[in-house]
This record gives C-alpha cells, sequence and structure tokens, in this order.
C-alpha cells in the first residue's frame, strides 16, 4: 500500500507544477486544477503567532519578523520531505535554479520579493509567492501564509486595508478544498478571534477548519486553555492543538528548532493543567494531524484531479495541433511547408468562391445588379435627343446634304453612344477585382496555419495581389476589346430591316401644291431627327443587351476562373529558386504565437507528469 508521504508527496509536486504553470503565464486550467488540489491556508489576527507555527512545522527559522503588517503578500509554502544525512535547501518560484542552503537568505528574499510588488510601504496584494522547502524534517505539506486579519488602519496604510486584507483571506479559505488552520492566540478570549469569526462565515460546519491555540505559557497564571482545548468553548469537528511558540528571548539567542521543539515536549509533559493532552499537543503533532487529513482528502479527490487533468492534457493537445509543430531546419522540409501553407490557403479562397464560404455571391451580384443598374444609368437621352441627333447628322453630311438615310450620321450616333459602354464595363471589372482582393484578405485571415508566420502571410497576400493585378489588366482590355469589336463593324441586317424613308417626288419639282408637299417629307423636320434617334437607340439597346451577358463571361474567364486556377502560380516560380535562409526568413514565426506553444508544450510535460503521478498510486484506497 503507498504510504502517507507518496500521496501527500504526489500533492505537492502536482501543485509545484502549477506553479511554474501559472508562473509561466497561467490558465484557466491551472487554476482550476490548483482549486481541485487540496491545501491549508493559515489564518490569524495580527500577532496572533501564526510565523511562530509555521517555523515550528519546517523547523527553520525563515519568516520576516516585526510589528504591524509583516507579512504582506501570501505565502505558497510547499513542504517536501527528504532523505535523512541530505542537506535542506529551499527554492522560490520567481527563482526556479537558485537553491537557498542559508535560511536567514530566505527571510531576505522573502522581504525583497514583497518589496518588488508593494514597494517599502504597508501596502498589501494578492499576488504569492512561492517557496518549497525541502528538509528531512519537515512533513509533506502545502501551507498557505496569510496576511493577518486587523481591525483598524494604522499610519502609512489606506482606510480600505482591512478589507481589503478580510477579503483577500476569504478568496482562499472559501474555496472547498481549502483546509483552514485558525490560529488564536490562548490569552484572549476566544469569541474575539478574528480566524474563527471568519472560518466560522465560510465553514459553518466545522469540517474543514482545524483550531490552533497559541501562547499558552502567556496565560495568565492560575487560568488554562482547557475550555478551548477539549471543545467546550468552541466546538469543531477536529480537535484543537495547542502550541508553545518560542519566546522573544529565544529568538533573540537563536535558540534553534529542534531545541525549541524539544522544549515545547517538556512543557506539555511536565503541565499540570495539559499533562494528559501531552500526546496531542504541539507543532509536531499539529504537522501529522494535518498530513493524516489531506491522505484521507486527497484520496477522495483523486478521481476529479484524474479527469481534470485529462481533460487539459486533451485540450492542450489540441492547441498544439492548431498552432502546429516547429518547424524543419532542413530547406527541402521547409519549402514542402511553405508549399502546404500555400495550399492551404488556395483551398479556402476557392471555397469562398464557389460558395463553401461566404464571399463569391458577391461576384454574382455585379453581373445580376450593378452592371445591370450602371447600363441602365447611360445618359442616352441626352446624346440621341433631338438637337444632338440634328448637330451630328449635319455635321457628318458636310455641305452635301444626305440624299436618303444619313448613314454617316447614323455611324457616328452609334460610335458616340457604344463609347459610353466603356465606363461599365471597366467598372465591372474593378468591382469583381475589389471582391476578389477582400476574398484574398479573409482567407489570409481564416487560414489557421499561416497565422504561425506573419511574413509569409504578408509574402502570400503581395504575390496574390499582384496576380490579381494582372488579371484586372487583362479582364480591362478584353472587356474594352468587346466594346470596340460593337463599334468597329455595325450590323447591317438590323438597320436592314428599319422602315426606310422612301422619297415620292411628283413630276414637277417645281410642283408646291398641297399633294406635293405631303409627299415629300422634309428631311430636316424634328420628326425626321427622332426617327433617326429611336432607331440608333434600338441598335445601342440591342447591344447592351449582347454587351449584358459578354461582359461578365469575359470578367469571369479573364480574373475569376484565373484567380481559381492561377492565383499563386508566379509565386510558386519564385519560391522554387530560394535558398535554405531565404526560407527560413518567410517562416519567421509571431514570436506570440511561438511563445504561446512553448508555454502549451510546457503545460502539457507537466500536465502528463502530474498524470503520471496519480497512475503511480491511483491503486491506493
Amino acid at each position: 500500500m503507498a504510504t502517507m508521504e507518496s500521496l501527500i508527496g504526489l500533492v505537492n509536486r502536482i501543485q509545484r507544477a502549477c506553479t511554474a504553470l501559472g508562473d509561466y503565464g497561467g490558465d484557466q486550467a491551472f487554476s482550476s486544477l490548483w482549486d481541485a488540489l487540496p491545501s491549508v491556508a493559515v489564518v490569524g489576527g495580527q500577532s496572533s503567532g501564526k510565523s511562530s507555527v509555521l517555523e515550528s512545522i519546517v523547523g527553520r527559522d525563515f519568516l520576516p519578523r516585526g510589528s504591524g503588517i509583516v507579512t504582506r503578500r501570501p505565502l505558497v509554502l510547499q513542504l517536501q520531505k527528504i532523505e535523512g544525512g541530505q542537506q535542506e535547501y529551499a527554492e522560490f518560484g520567481h527563482l526556479p535554479r537558485r537553491k537557498f542552503t542559508d535560511f536567514s537568505l530566505v527571510r531576505k528574499e522573502i522581504q525583497d520579493e514583497t518589496d518588488r510588488v508593494t514597494g517599502k510601504t504597508k501596502q498589501i496584494s494578492p499576488v504569492p509567492i512561492h517557496l518549497s522547502i525541502y528538509s528531512p524534517n519537515v512533513v509533506n505539506l502545502t501551507l498557505i501564509d496569510l496576511p493577518g486579519l486587523t481591525k483598524v488602519a494604522v499610519e502609512g496604510q489606506p482606510e480600505s486595508i482591512v478589507l481589503d486584507i478580510e477579503n483577500m483571506v476569504r478568496s482562499y479559505v472559501e474555496k472547498p478544498n481549502c483546509i483552514i488552520l485558525a490560529i488564536s492566540p490562548a490569552n484572549q478570549d476566544i469569541a474575539t478571534s478574528d480566524a474563527i469569526k471568519l472560518a466560522r462565515e465560510v465553514d459553518a460546519s466545522g469540517e474543514r477548519t482545524f483550531g490552533v491555540l497559541t501562547k499558552l505559557d502567556l496565560m495568565d497564571q492560575g487560568t488554562n486553555a482547557l475550555d478551548v482545548l477539549e471543545g467546550r468553548s468552541y466546538r469543531l469537528q477536529h480537535p484543537w492543538v495547542g502550541i508553545v511558540n518560542r519566546s522573544q528571548a529565544d529568538i533573540n539567542k537563536n535558540v534553534d528548532m529542534i531545541a525549541a521543539r524539544r522544549k515545547e515536549r517538556e512543557y506539555f509533559a511536565t503541565s499540570p493543567d495539559y499533562g494528559h493532552l501531552a500526546s496531542k499537543m504541539g507543532s509536531e503533532y499539529l504537522a501529522k494531524l494535518l498530513s493524516r487529513h489531506l491522505e484521507s482528502v486527497i484520496k477522495a479527490r483523486i478521481p476529479s484531479i484524474t479527469s481534470l487533468i485529462n481533460k487539459s492534457i486533451d485540450e492542450l493537445e489540441s492547441e498544439l495541433d492548431h498552432l502546429g509543430r516547429p518547424i524543419s531546419l532542413d530547406a527541402g522540409a521547409q519549402l514542402y511547408t511553405i508549399l502546404e501553407l500555400c495550399r492551404a490557403f488556395d483551398k479556402i479562397f476557392k471555397e469562398h468562391l464557389d460558395g463553401g464560404r461566404p464571399g463569391g455571391d458577391r461576384i454574382y451580384g455585379v453581373f445580376d445588379n450593378q452592371l445591370p443598374a450602371a447600363l441602365r444609368k447611360l445618359p442616352f437621352d441626352r446624346h440621341l435627343s433631338v438637337q444632338n441627333v440634328r448637330k451630328i447628322v449635319s455635321e457628318a453630311d458636310g455641305y452635301q446634304p444626305h440624299l436618303i438615310a444619313p448613314e454617316q450620321g447614323y455611324r457616328r450616333l452609334i460610335e458616340g453612344s457604344l463609347n459610353y459602354f466603356r465606363g461599365p464595363a471597366e467598372a465591372s471589372v474593378d468591382a469583381v477585382h475589389f471582391v476578389l482582393k477582400e476574398l484574398v484578405r479573409k482567407s489570409i485571415g481564416e487560414c489557421q496555419e499561416l497565422k504561425r508566420f506573419p511574413t509569409l502571410q504578408s509574402t502570400i497576400a503581395g504575390a496574390a495581389n499582384e496576380s490579381l493585378e494582372r488579371f484586372r489588366d487583362e479582364g480591362k482590355k478584353t472587356v474594352i476589346r468587346l466594346v470596340d469589336m460593337e463599334s468597329s463593324y455595325l450590323t447591317v441586317d438590323f438597320f436592314r430591316r428599319l422602315p426606310q424613308e422612301v422619297e415620292k417626288v411628283g413630276n414637277n419639282p417645281r410642283d408646291n401644291s398641297p399633294a406635293a408637299a405631303a409627299n415629300n417629307p422634309d428631311r430636316y423636320a424634328e420628326t425626321h431627327f427622332r426617327r433617326i434617334g429611336s432607331n440608333v437607340s434600338s441598335y445601342v439597346n440591342m447591344v447592351s443587351e449582347t454587351l449584358k451577358h459578354s461582359i461578365p463571361k469575359a470578367v469571369v474567364y479573364c480574373q475569376v476562373k484565373e484567380a481559381k486556377q492561377n492565383l499563386l502560380n508566379y509565386f510558386y516560380t519564385q519560391i522554387g529558386q530560394k535558398e535554405g535562409k531565404q526560407l527560413s526568413d518567410l517562416l519567421d514565426e509571431d514570436p506570440a504565437l511561438m511563445e504561446r506553444r512553448v508555454q502549451c508544450a510546457r503545460r502539457l510535460e507537466l500536465y502528463k507528469k502530474a498524470r503520471d503521478e496519480i497512475d503511480s498510486v491511483s491503486w491506493v484506497r
């Protein structure tokens, strides 16, 4: 059967892993795992003897001392028992590779680290200090030393400090997995104990609270604390433990903890008041009592802890797959990676065009809405007005009046009208070009694999946009050719089908009778020019219907189809000519993502190590 030390040590190691996770950036999983693990929070009023209790359990002088608020940041103290004969040492979470064997330096580092966050003032901070102590004289245990509860603010402290300290302490002790070590001095009425008051609020049943009575040797002569220790004054689920701290004289004389523990045992063994409780008193007994309780709590928590760790491992492995693995230094592998990333981007881009993702429908909108609307707005009414038709036809005839039909006038009117189609044709090309550029931008942003490489991201975007510019130029040339082709050759059959003005002239050209006038329409009358304008308008409308269908075909062929098939072809040609250093530069990852991958890999390693630790004792019942 696994020993109690193996179970407590397991939790300590997982908590140290959690500490490393937290110091490395922290995440929700870290917080959840830490909260799931049992720990012991040391709670008491100022000068209640908290520091002395902790030092008695550790067996070392290592905590700062003084008047007022000395503990101004939570101290997460992880005790790890090592084999006898080995040198004891301490390590700080913020100095993971430095071992402290001189515990006076540990005290100084706690003070200095506190000052680094709070400044050399009497301010407090909720940011914890993590300290691990490895010693053959301790039991495996995690203790959290919290600032002492106070009732009034003193000089140099803000008025809110009383409430700030209480809220900080409460944030630890209200967690259901927190064991409360409530420290109360024996020379004060237990009814005034700050620690017991707070413990009762967060643990009304007393199941998580261990009461510790300090300063028993300082009680007035003729009095004792038996009513408290034996549970008559205030009953808890767990027995009260009495502690005799070192006196100030012992501290001044640097009496070591081994001698102080021996002196404490002698006090209880020889005390007429507490002799019958001697076996259940003292700091050594308190440490063992807490360890035994932790063992039972840990056994109950192992299944939920395992489930939480497995869930965190799955999430981290999924995130690492999402972030991608480190890039090889081999040029061939790097080129392969770049091409794979290009294909991933190209796949998303095609999905936008083909309908798997939104955006491609906007191209259809250009053809179905924008182009027809632009054609309808062309100023043909102004161009084919009677006045403009008369002007153009007259200029085309010169000094010779046209005989039957003003052919040159017709041609000039038609060519002038068809020129108006250039604008909508080019606008359609530009509109589709804008949509394609937007789809490139969206596809770059949606390609998760590319987010690792901002340089490659911008390079691919630049190459894609250069290709789109070439496709746009070709698209404009093509649609302008379509318009020019319509202007270059007029459909004669159309005009042959139009009603012709047949000149009906009498035998006498000087005949001015009403009948003769009726048979000779004036070629320069308004109705004549209106008829010409109407004929040209009919032809232009026919051409407009043709272009309304041929322009989209040209745009799709020159721009959309080319973008689908050849968007990165020029880039592929260029990339194939690059050498190792140039390829490495393209795969220069975003530092934030590199840091995130390192964090995930480190967390994953620590979580797996924690799972292995649990598996090694999972057979414990």
